[in-house]
């Protein structure tokens, strides 16, 4: 398999993913603000989800630039990581649903810190590619930094979010704040 069709592969299942997302999305009966209100928890887990999602796929792509050759521990990682993402639309909803409930958020933090150990598995994956003195292990290995980072935040905001919901959503959107803009480390080593 080539980088580009593995690429290609995850882009797609990706882009399924926020489609699957906005499909959930129900319009409100009315014009006022009042129609618009039951639904806006439903949005808003959606804007959150959609940002969540779209920091993976940054981030996916620059990692995936790394790959000199494609081996199955990183095809295997890869659709690891993918199965995790794409129970994001459930989740997403299930929050939504159910306005920020201490459970739904508890279980969002929950399947963030796995898709967050999945990254850091396949992020582990690659870094193993490369030969010792590669110019990307140094950038690689500081994604790794902030995986390990990650994934304290999300598992401590598993059950911050019994104790306050919105506490916990903020802390998982704080480890999105850390992962916003993909590493510039990767782009200048690779031109």
């Amino acid at each position: 398999m080539t980088k580009s069709r593995l690429e290609a592969f995850s882009d797609g299942v990706i882009a399924i993913i926020i489609t699957i997302m906005v499909l959930e999305l129900k319009t409100p009966h009315g014009t006022s603000w009042q129609a618009f209100e039951p639904v806006f928890p439903v949005f808003l887990s959606y804007v959150f989800s959609f940002i969540f999602i779209g920091i993976y796929w940054g981030n996916h792509h620059h990692l995936l630039h790394t790959i000199t050759h494609v081996n199955s521990k990183i095809i295997w990682s890869n659709l690891h990581l993918l199965f995790w993402l794409s129970l994001i639309p459930f989740a997403t909803a299930y929050m939504g649903e159910n306005h920020f409930h201490h459970i739904t958020v508890a279980m969002y933090a929950a399947l963030a810190a796995v898709c967050g150990l999945a990254y850091y598995l396949l992020l582990k994956v690659i870094s193993d590619g490369h030969k010792e003195g590669s110019e990307l292990l140094l950038p690689l290995k500081k994604q790794e930094k902030k995986g390990k980072l990650s994934l304290v935040l999300y598992l401590f905001a598993i059950p911050m979010a019994i104790v306050h919901a919105y506490l916990a959503t903020a802390i998982i959107a704080c480890v999105t704040l850390i992962w916003w803009i993909p590493d510039k480390n990767i782009e200048k080593t690779l031109e």
